[in-house]
């Protein structure tokens, strides 16, 4: 299965990152129907370049008209921000039918503290860390969509229940 396949690639070349979104919201127990994959990956150089091997040995591509590597380009990340308005670098299996990979190219959250929150969750072998509901919710304030203020009253809920 490609999410499982993902995750254990990711641990396997020692990626720093957290899963956010929809399958987040899932692994925190907030039923959710999304189909691609959101990640928040710790933007330094060395971690970057693990996440490209691992995506490299998953054979995905990006769904812009740019390099896999161009990720690296902290400046090019920022240029894509401003002029593009592109808030992940996308991501997708060979098999086209397969779920998308979301890269967030300008978290508005500090991921190293972030990580030090991390929810552990294990499926099927796979070690997934999840952004903590907190931090999740926070994300979803910044963004604005309607999708995502009806998460934050679930996440509300359920990190009223967890204290």
């Amino acid at each position: 299965m490609f999410y499982l396949d993902l995750f254990r690639a990711l641990e396997q070349h020692k990626v720093r990152y957290l899963l956010v979104g929809g399958l987040a919201m899932n692994l925190h127990g907030v039923p959710r129907t999304t189909m691609d994959v959101d990640l928040l990956v710790a933007l330094d150089a060395v971690n970057l370049k693990a996440f490209l091997v691992a995506a490299e040995a998953l054979r995905l591509s990006p769904m812009a008209p740019v390099s896999l590597n161009d990720m690296l380009d902290p400046v090019r990340r920022q240029r894509w921000l401003k002029e593009k308005n592109m808030l992940v670098f996308a991501l997708r299996p060979p098999d086209i039918q397969g779920p998308t990979v979301d890269v967030l190219i300008d978290p508005p959250i500090d991921i190293e503290a972030a990580l030090t929150r991390t929810v552990w969750r294990e499926v099927q072998g796979a070690h997934i860390p999840l952004i903590s509901v907190e931090d999740l919710i926070h994300l979803k304030e910044k963004s604005g969509r309607a999708q995502d203020r009806s998460d934050i009253e679930h996440l509300r809920r359920l990190a009223g229940k967890s204290l």
